[in-house]
């Protein structure tokens, strides 16, 4: 144990369950700052699509790693947890406790634990991907792999299937690149993780995540979508509620259609997210309405650490 023991607060969970709020609610408890892990909030251009908090609860609390950088720069996970690491070695000069927020599994993984764990075979992705390959064929999953890891494709054998499936099923499964789980870098952390998971029915998060398209719409994510359409080549635009639009503007799909696939894409990535949470043994689960239980756990934890 530490003489004066730092932790991060880490909350977790799939989209639309109610991550930023909790976030606000447990830094202002704690008088702590929020960073973000959610890998597609990091770009100014994608401010709606990607559900960015609002400028009203961005002051509400210092938050880092919201809207820093441009679709055109450069940034892969090796880099976050560099800026990350930092980041925390600061606020921590400040209070005992920051906040880490985020669905991205494979980002929150890389500030708690580094990047050198490779995460467990998902068994009903890796069907789908071997269905996919059994009725298309390989040509398919090149042009999943070279859109969702271009570093990868570059090195993989691109006539194994096999090798070209597990990449995607880890790129899939947690919204990063697999080229950068390959490095084995083991990293030792000077702080306590306290993890928290939100969770909600169902039913319920499917109605949510209905609502934040709806809302997404109103706020003006069609007009958003149309001004990034030529830059729609670029790893960060390969992102739910874009994609689906850009078919829209090709003429593919009606925006009704348009709407519908991305619900229903949004609800798949959020089961997606689900596994790979469920997964995570630190985490603590919680309804998105129980803060005051969710501090009453982080005061506990605290106080068993400092023993």
């Amino acid at each position: 144990m530490t003489i004066d023991p730092h932790f991060l607060v880490v909350i977790a969970g799939p989209t639309s369950v109610g991550k930023t709020s909790m976030a606000l609610e447990i830094a202002g408890s704690l008088s702590a700052e929020i960073l973000s892990a959610d890998s597609r909030q990091f770009y100014k251009e994608m401010r709606i699509g990607t559900a960015c908090p609002s400028m009203a609860q961005l002051s509400q609390v210092p938050h880092h790693f919201i809207r820093h950088l441009s679709i055109h720069e450069p940034y892969n996970l090796g880099l976050y947890e560099r800026d990350a690491i930092a980041k925390l070695d600061q606020l921590f000069l400040k209070s005992r406790f920051a906040v880490l927020v985020g669905g991205s599994g494979l980002y929150l993984r890389a500030v708690c634990h580094g990047l050198d764990v490779m995460p467990d075979p998902d068994e009903s992705l890796r069907n789908e991907l071997k269905l996919l390959y059994d009725h298309s064929g390989i040509g398919i999953l090149r042009e999943k792999l070279k859109a969702l890891d271009p570093v990868y494709y570059n090195k993989v054998d691109l006539n194994n299937p096999f090798r070209i499936i597990r990449a995607l099923e880890v790129c899939i499964s947690s919204g990063g690149p697999y080229s950068e789980l390959r490095k084995n870098k083991p990293a030792q952390r000077k702080f306590f993780v306290t993890g928290i998971g939100l969770d909600l029915p169902r039913e319920d998060l499917y109605k949510r995540i209905n609502r934040r398209t709806d809302t997404m719409m109103e706020e003006g994510l069609l007009e958003e979508a149309r001004a990034l359409l030529p830059y729609r080549h670029l790893n960060a635009l390969n992102t739910v509620g874009y994609k689906e639009l850009f078919e829209h503007f090709d003429g593919k799909v009606s925006l009704s259609e348009a709407l519908e696939m991305i619900r229903q894409h949004t609800r798949h990535y959020a089961k997606r997210q689900m596994t790979w949470f469920r997964k995570d043994p630190l985490l603590q689960w919680f309804r998105p309405d129980k803060g005051g239980d969710i501090l009453k756990f982080i005061r506990q934890k605290e106080m068993r650490v400092r023993r």
